[in-house]
């Protein structure tokens, strides 16, 4: 093993001589460097060696080249590189070969190789390196991705790049991504040899017998892998993204039609079809961006887009009734309502329009959850209060087991000061499940302690109390003692603690705020004090180190406390804690001790 380090470091001698010889290194930085590369080569070659030690070594040479870099801007030094830099380029991607070898499964490690190859450019040595990755991992189709770009954009080689993705899809026949990108690829390659070829027309050069191939300048390729790629995968979505690649591409225009055409035909009653179609007429319109076009032109050709495209969400409408057509069309007149424009005409019509839709796919009972949501915000910013009262009622007869919707729908009545919302709380909590009412219960306990009387409000704190689901028990008791507290002073909420300090299931928090009100009396009473601790260390104390501190810090600081008790709370706590609670407690303790906590 030693021979083999010493070999290792006589092979550095070359560059450290160089580095001192043109005076980027001193003598005595070039000794520190062969020391440091010493006790890093013995890590490498122990018995047993992580994954640690070569990271270490390859960041090491890294900021030894990043030393170097800075070493030759400040001095204005430019040559040797061959003898200095790439030589230690060289050495790191040995040591990456080496750990890659060991630790192969490790991705990570493998795209940091990579990394650093990119950016020093060497080309054959990382050609190799995704060739040695894609072998080990060929089921990472973004792994295949990766090297068919470098191989495209990169090296320029078309034809290694769809050498790499004729293989990625041995592998994954069925995977969207890769034909998606082995499409663009040849979309690339063909728009790249049509610029050659008209480089060379311009410069009337004589190309003999060599011929640019009419099929593959025109994409015939790229529409031989579209034909195999809706073979393989079908669906209107991945159709469509075949046409979104496509249409960045300006001699594209026949394989667009084409693949227009076959998207008609086979996914005719797919909304995501008719989507794209209504949108498409946004942009089929005039050109309409000069400055000699008025304003109102302008209005008025956006005006006529948008009402083509209505047109044919219409008669998309008419042929799927579905509530993923009426969802599409809902977000379209959305969308164009939420854009701003200076044209009051324009603006009303799309609100108009939007309105007209809302309440069309609620007749035909046909509107998604969601979009009532919606609906109620833009009435609300419309400030139409009765329709918005309507349209909340609406929704919870529509989805009356959805706690989202009775909650965005009794918000908004709550907002809006509608009649009738202690009956419409009452309806909800009685069809909602009550395993999932919590939010519903929030809503209301804030409504009556707003709007009732102190009686009304105890009586539902108490039927919220002996609610059977334990998530609305517990929450109501910490509301019910915070409440008693406001409204009836601090008599008032003892006694409601007293009536529920034995009514299992309890929160932390029920007993934190019992213990922060006692705190706020002149002067605290600590026997109080201490019967709210004993009492939550009795339901948390085995998993919460804090409250046990709280409890010790209590005593400590409090007027009436005794610190001479902390020593048998130590000893409790760390007879009832476990795990890695025990280990914060003696920590946070030694602290509290020693007066740095």
């Amino acid at each position: 093993m030693a021979e083999i380090i010493q070999q290792r470091i006589e092979d550095r001698i070359p560059e450290l001589e160089q580095l001192e010889r043109v005076g980027l290194f001193t003598k005595k930085e070039v000794k520190a460097m062969i020391k440091k590369a010493t006790a890093l080569e013995y890590k490498l070659h122990r018995r047993i060696i992580c994954k640690e030690d070569f990271i270490t070594y390859i960041q090491y040479e890294i900021n030894a080249l990043e030393l170097i870099k800075k070493r030759r801007t400040r001095t204005g030094y430019s040559f040797k590189k061959d003898e200095i830099e790439f030589s230690i380029v060289h050495r790191i991607h040995n040591v990456f070969k080496r750990a890659t070898g060991k630790w192969k499964d490790d991705v990570q490690l493998w795209l940091s190789h990579i990394a650093f190859l990119k950016k020093w450019n060497t080309k054959i040595k990382l050609s190799k390196v995704f060739s040695s990755m894609l072998a080990i991992h060929p089921e990472k189709p973004a792994l295949w991705l990766m090297a068919a770009k470098w191989e495209m954009e990169d090296c320029g080689s078309s034809e290694s790049a769809r050498h790499l993705f004729l293989r990625a899809l041995r592998f994954h026949p069925d995977n969207s991504k890769v034909y998606q990108e082995y499409f663009r690829m040849e979309l690339m390659h063909a728009e790249k040899l049509r610029k050659q070829k008209l480089q060379l027309e311009q410069a009337n050069m004589d190309l003999g017998e060599y011929k640019f191939s009419e099929e593959i300048v025109s994409g015939k390729l790229a529409e031989v892998v579209y034909r195999d790629a809706t073979q393989k995968i079908p669906g209107a979505q991945f159709m469509l993204s075949l046409l979104t690649v496509a249409r960045l591409f300006d001699f594209t225009q026949e394989l667009q039609q084409t693949i227009l055409q076959d998207l008609q035909c086979a996914h005719a009653n797919d909304p995501m079809t008719w989507d794209f179609l209504a949108r498409r007429e946004l942009e089929a319109g005039p050109e309409t961006g000069a400055e000699s076009v008025s304003a109102q032109s302008r209005a008025a050709a956006a005006a006529h887009r948008e009402e083509r495209s209505c047109q044919v969400y219409e008669q998309a409408v008419a042929r799927l009734a579905t509530g993923v057509m009426w969802t599409c069309y809902v977000s379209f007149c959305q969308e164009r309502f939420l854009r701003k424009t200076n044209n009051q005409d324009l603006k009303d019509k799309r609100q108009e329009r939007l309105l007209s839709v809302f309440q069309r796919a609620h007749d035909a009972s046909l509107l998604e959850e969601p979009l009532y949501k919606k609906w109620l915000q833009v009435l609300q910013s419309l400030g139409r209060t009765q329709a918005a009262e309507e349209v909340a009622l609406a929704a919870t007869r529509s989805f009356s087991r959805s706690v989202e919707t009775w909650c965005a729908s009794l918000s908004v009545l709550l907002e809006l000061g509608a009649a009738g919302i202690g009956a419409a709380f009452e309806e909800a909590l009685s069809l909602l499940n009550p395993k999932e009412s919590l939010p519903v219960w929030r809503l209301r306990v804030a409504w009556s302690e707003s709007h009732q009387s102190a009686e009304e409000t105890a009586a539902l704190y108490q039927k919220g109390l002996l609610s059977p689901v334990a998530s609305v028990s517990v929450e109501v008791k910490e509301r019910f003692l915070d409440w008693s507290y406001r409204s009836g002073g601090y008599k008032q909420a003892r006694r409601a603690f007293v009536s529920l300090h034995e009514s299992r299931p309890f929160s932390k928090e029920f007993f934190s705020t019992m213990i922060r009100i006692e705190r706020e009396q002149e002067p605290p009473r600590m026997e109080r004090l201490r019967d709210c601790y004993e009492r939550a260390l009795r339901e948390f104390g085995s998993g919460d180190a804090e409250l046990w501190l709280e409890y010790i810090r209590e005593e400590l600081q409090q007027p009436q406390g005794r610190p001479e008790n902390c020593g048998k709370l130590h000893w409790r706590a760390l007879r009832s804690l476990e795990g890695e609670d025990v280990d914060r407690f003696i920590t946070q303790y030694t602290l509290l001790q020693t007066g740095h906590l």
